[in-house]
């Protein structure tokens, strides 16, 4: 069954891609003419109608993935002809030696296989003549020619899921790789940091600061500048320009009621019984102080997020409006009408009545109304201020002649202050080239711009003098990382010869037990994860950590947790991957074997005869 619902899936792609080719009006004729094979492997030949209708949905992906069209002339440079080219071959390798080993699909199985794929089903999900008929004469292919294809892919899948079923992964190489990942370490390590020292670093002196400044320009890069002139205009530049209708404000306001004039409310919990009577027994237990709301939506098999209503008005609680809006602020009232049969409410807030009149919501009203108007303004304008720029105007003659405002960038990735806040602006600026005329592009809020990219500034160290506080700062740390490192050899050279960490002048140690490959621990710094499972049991090692350093001594390699859950999962994850990776091998291996061991013929002119059909 595995068999068959991968070839299933298969050619449900493979019948997509042909109506697809179908319905474009490329028929295998017009793209072969009379060229019926490009060459053959043993007796079965490899079609040239496959190959370019291959070459012609694989161009499509890599348009449809690019954006935009992808040439013959592209996908040649990138190998994707031979790809193709390689595929086909196997399938046809494939192909001979099914035919030669006598695997074949019988009648029943090709029924079975048809009637499951999607594009030939009916309504009701069975499988329709009909359907069949017509994606088939759609796709360019008769009914025999499809059949034919489909039995050949299943012996092939026969084939390969043989050779896969046929490789499993070997015991002794899955348990050596899940030892190396599942041991842990055990270990001791203890930072040092400026305290440490006797003495304090010194300031630089302005050589030593130079000097390390030089040696490190790296660090103080500056980014690409990209300077750029631009002119633009947005709504809310010109809102106080535009005039509002106070009809249509009043209008809007009206629509606006549920906002604008909200009743009374309160925020409720409501908690429905099958009768009144079990609803009066919980009550009584709530008031009696035996239960509580919470326990009795407990015992209901709910939580409170399901009998929380939210804020309600009169109107929306109907008959038990009156006694719940009369209730004080954490009281629980009933048994009431509800929709669900008798409740008891527990009112948690009251919410007063709100009106925003006209005049108070008018601003808000103006400001909303103005903004679209001044959007539709900046559309109708844009036609001319792109046919202003096509006369030649430049980006200051623009912003003379009309409201778009003149303004200068010095734009670099990270900035996303003012014009640069828009993703249309960064984007056109980073497209941007120092030959590209300005053109007219549109905001994300309505507004436009156009701009000029008048120079790029290379990244270059910053000067000195403009990060001399950050460079001062990055020295001392570089000599109070160097000082510990000498200290700490001292150190280090006693634990080797066998003093304790509690012997040693530090502020104190930490001992970190069974720890995981690639495992993360409170207190343990990421530095030690590579550094201690690097180590040989009993070495002792020094580990840069920001100004500081951290010394360490591995005091014991164990081996994996037999207990662990995740040790059992990583070993069934590492056979999975091993057994698959290892019979892809195998498989490329046979497939090779086939392709010798049949021969393979292949027609060049052919093959330039279809590609002379993509040029």
């Amino acid at each position: 069954m595995a068999a068959r619902s991968g070839t299933s899936r298969i050619f449900v792609w493979i019948l997509l891609g042909l109506l697809i080719l179908g319905l474009a009006g490329f028929g295998a004729t017009n793209l072969t003419g009379n060229v019926r094979t490009v060459g053959e492997v043993g007796d079965e030949p490899i079609e040239a109608e496959d190959y370019a209708r291959a070459l012609q949905n694989e161009l499509r992906r890599l348009t449809q993935e690019r954006g935009s069209a992808v040439t013959f002339r592209e996908a040649r440079e990138a190998g994707l002809d031979q790809q193709i080219l390689g595929r086909l071959i196997v399938e046809a390798a494939l192909d001979d030696e099914a035919d030669r080993l006598g695997i074949s699909v019988g009648d029943g199985v090709l029924a079975e296989q048809i009637a499951q794929i999607g594009a030939f089903q009916g309504s009701d999900g069975s499988f329709d003549r009909e359907a069949y008929r017509f994606a088939l004469q759609n796709a360019g292919l008769s009914e025999a020619a499809f059949e034919e294809d489909l039995r050949d892919e299943t012996a092939r899948r026969i084939l390969r899921d043989a050779v896969l079923a046929a490789t499993p992964a070997p015991q002794g190489y899955v348990d050596a790789l899940a030892d190396f990942l599942g041991e842990r370490r055990s270990f001791t390590f203890a930072r040092l940091g400026a305290d440490a020292l006797d003495d304090p670093v010194p300031a630089p002196t302005e050589s030593e600061l130079r000097a390390f400044y030089e040696e490190n320009t790296d660090r103080f890069m500056r980014p690409e500048v990209r300077r750029v002139t631009y002119a633009w205009l947005t709504p809310e530049m010109i809102l106080d320009e535009v005039e509002v209708d106070e009809t249509a404000l009043r209008e809007l306001y009206e629509s606006r009621e549920a906002q604008y004039r909200q009743p009374e409310r309160r925020l409720v919990e409501r908690l429905a019984y099958p009768d009144e009577a079990a609803a009066r027994d919980a009550l009584r237990a709530i008031e009696e102080g035996e239960s509580s709301f919470e326990d009795e939506v407990a015992a209901r098999g709910l939580t409170l997020p399901d009998t929380d209503l939210g804020d309600v008005t009169r109107r929306e609680l109907g008959e038990a409006a009156e006694e719940v809006f009369a209730a004080d602020t954490g009281e629980v009232v009933g048994p009431l009408p509800s929709s669900l049969g008798p409740a008891l409410y527990r009112v948690n807030g009251a919410l007063a009545a709100q009106e925003t009149s006209f005049e108070e919501a008018r601003p808000e009203l103006r400001e909303e109304l103005a903004t679209d108007r001044a959007r539709r303004v900046i559309a109708n304008q844009a036609e001319s201020f792109d046919d202003l720029l096509a006369g030649g105007a430049t980006l200051e003659e623009l912003a003379q002649e009309t409201d778009l405002r003149l303004g200068e960038i010095d734009w670099r990735p990270g900035l996303s202050e003012g014009i640069a806040a828009y993703p249309a602006f960064r984007e056109t600026v980073q497209a941007a080239t120092t030959d590209d005329f300005p053109e007219i592009i549109g905001l994300e809020d309505g507004g436009l711009f156009a701009l000029r990219l008048e120079e790029i500034v290379e990244p270059a160290p910053a000067p000195l003098e403009d990060v001399e506080g950050e460079a001062i700062l990055l020295w001392e740390q570089q000599q109070t990382r160097e000082r510990l490192s000498v200290k700490a050899e001292d150190l280090a050279a006693a634990l080797r010869e066998g003093e304790d960490f509690s012997a040693l002048e530090l502020n104190g140690a930490t001992e970190v037990e069974a720890l995981a490959r690639g495992e993360e621990r409170e207190g343990v710094p990421r530095a030690l994860g590579d550094t201690v499972f690097a180590m040989a049991d009993g070495d002792v090692e020094i580990v840069p950590e920001g100004a500081g350093v951290l010394l360490v001594r591995l005091d014991a390699i164990l081996p994996p947790d037999p207990q662990a859950q995740d040790v059992a999962a990583l070993r069934a994850e590492l056979s999975a991957q091993v057994e698959g990776a290892l019979a892809e091998d195998v498989f490329e291996l046979y497939a090779r074997e086939l392709q010798t061991r049949a021969g393979i013929t292949l027609n060049q002119s052919a093959l330039n005869a279809v590609h002379a059909n993509f040029q």
